[in-house]
Order: structure tokens, then sequence, then C-alpha cells
């Protein structure tokens, strides 16, 4: 990644409302460490110092305050299901002190993966029940596709959901 015109930067001092000089960088938990320097130099390149490179699933677990619940070691296991990556850490926490044990990842593994599923799944129903291969219609595909995003994302907070799509 390249950080084009410092676009993050400025993103980041507009939302702030001041000058940022420091950063905390994270990467997916696949990525090795040429890519982590890479990532690193690209932010240095950038303008910022960069503080620390950090996994994308440790990210997670601290904004979700992970480091600051309860006393004593725990093992977790953090997961991040991106639109099109999946990644996994297994960390050691004592004292907001994060100690990654062990990551892994699928790169072809995502939300989209789960709206395709969706959308051959209810492509499949229609066509059992009514008889018709929407398969061949773009524009109800397109409904459908929409329908079952809306679905997916419904269900990260809800336990059930609806399409009616079509």
């Amino acid at each position: 990644m390249v950080l084009t015109n410092c676009k993050m930067k400025e993103t980041a001092e507009a939302f702030l409302g001041q000058t940022v000089k420091d950063a905390v960088i994270t990467v997916p938990a696949y990525f090795n460490d040429s890519q982590r320097q890479a990532t690193k130099d690209a932010g240095t390149i950038s303008g910022l110092n960069v503080l620390r490179i950090i996994n994308e699933p440790t990210a997670a677990a601290i904004a979700y305050g992970l480091d600051k619940k309860g006393q004593g070691e725990r093992n977790v296991l953090i997961f991040d299901l991106g639109g099109g990556t999946f990644d996994v850490s297994i960390s050691t926490i004592e004292d907001g002190i994060f100690e990654v044990k062990s990551t892994a990842g699928d790169t072809h593994l995502g939300g989209e993966d789960f709206d395709n599923r969706m959308v051959n799944h209810f492509v499949a129903e229609f066509k059992r029940k009514h008889k018709k291969d929407l398969a061949t219609n773009p524009r109800a595909l397109r409904r459908l596709r929409t329908a079952c995003e809306r679905a997916k994302r419904t269900l990260s907070s809800s336990t059930q959901a609806s399409i009616d799509a079509l």
C-alpha cells in the first residue's frame, strides 16, 4: 500500500483538528516481515513517525477494549473477517500488553464469499420453487446481491434478517 498524497494522514488531521506526526499502522495478520517493512517505509515517506506496525486483529482487540478487561494473563482468539480476507490471531494479554502467539489467515475468504453463497442459495431456491432461473436476469441478481449484503450486515448485530428482493 502506498499512502498516496498522505490521504490517511490528511483524513486523520481533519478529524482530530491537529497535525499528526506519530502513527501506529495496522497490517493484515498474514503480512511477512518485508511487507511490514514496506508499509513502515511508506508511512515514513508520507511524513509520519511510525511508532509501531501491528496486526489488524490485535488492533481490533484493542479497539474492543480487551487490553483493559480483567486481571491476570488471558489467552484470546481474535478473528477479523473482512470483505475479502480472514485473519486469526491467538494472543496472550497481560497488564495491557499483547503478545501474539500465532497468526494465520486466508486471503481468499471474506464477506464477499458469504454474499456469493447466499446469492447462489437463493437463486437455487427460487429456481426450485418457481421454475425460473434468476441467473439469466442481471437486474434481479443485482437486487438479490444487495439484499444479501444488507442481510449479512444486519446479522452482525441481530439474530435474524429478512430478504425481500424478489
